[in-house]
């Protein structure tokens, strides 16, 4: 990976880039994934790169969400496993959630290398889809879930997602939170809750709402998640990205 000095304007962004050029490398992430990450940072680029209010008003009923559920669980593909790999661990820890690999494009190979990616960085319970066991109302690689996660979950986090899978995942009675840089997209519009950000710079904002949240009864957090309007919120970043 070539040396990027932090004094570079897009220090960040160049990171990111080559963690997912890495990752296509080792067999982690598709091909694919390099186009799906472009276009997510251009998104990036107009709301100023930063976690605005709206991003922290979702993170905030996101972390109630994930509290408050029965059997969450956390879906990983390639780019999300090379982007954020610790905070992916850690939040599996803290909120007692399996992680569970889930890729469009179907391979067992790849399954094993983003599993063996997150035990590299701590994770002690990493699922893999099960052919036997599948949702509905979706036909492509991601309908295969794990009986003890995805299949049962009743919330399921899903970053960088796929709207086919999380209008599906809804369908199938689960509620499904999003981290999506476009707010037009289908996942976004689908999910219970989209965390419209860069998910390097979310998760370890929702990791610490969640250590704070972790205080409140549940009373306190089911009044979170129903003041919540995700489609207010989806509005208001569109303005603010139509006045950027």
């Amino acid at each position: 990976m070539p040396h990027i000095p932090k004094s570079h304007p897009r220090y960040k962004s160049l990171k990111a880039r080559n963690l997912i050029a890495k990752g296509v490398r080792n067999g982690v992430t598709s091909i694919h994934g390099l186009i799906a990450h472009g276009r997510g940072e251009s998104f990036d680029y107009l709301i100023g790169e930063k976690t605005n209010k709206l991003a922290r008003k979702s993170i905030e009923a996101a972390a109630a969400l994930l509290l408050n559920a029965k059997h969450p669980v956390i879906s990983v593909n390639g780019n999300t496993a090379v982007l954020a790999p610790k905070e992916l661990v850690e939040l599996s820890k803290l909120i007692y959630a399996p992680l569970e690999v889930n890729i469009f494009h179907s391979s067992k190979q790849r399954e094993l290398k983003i599993k063996n990616h997150l035990e590299k960085h701590g994770a002690k319970n990493t699922l893999l889809p099960d052919k036997y066991h599948k949702i509905k109302f979706l036909d492509s690689n991601r309908k295969y879930v794990n009986p003890n996660g995805i299949m049962k979950a009743d919330v399921v986090f899903v970053p960088l997602e796929d709207g086919d899978r999380t209008e599906a995942l809804i369908k199938n009675g689960k509620k499904i939170i999003a981290v999506d840089l476009n707010p037009l997209s289908r996942t976004a519009q689908k999910a219970t809750i989209t965390i419209v950000d860069n998910i390097i710079r979310a998760m370890p904002i929702l990791i610490l709402t969640i250590k704070k949240l972790k205080k409140y009864d549940k009373n306190k957090l089911e009044k979170i998640i129903n003041d919540y309007d995700n489609k207010k919120i989806l509005n208001e970043a569109l303005k603010s990205i139509k006045n950027s």
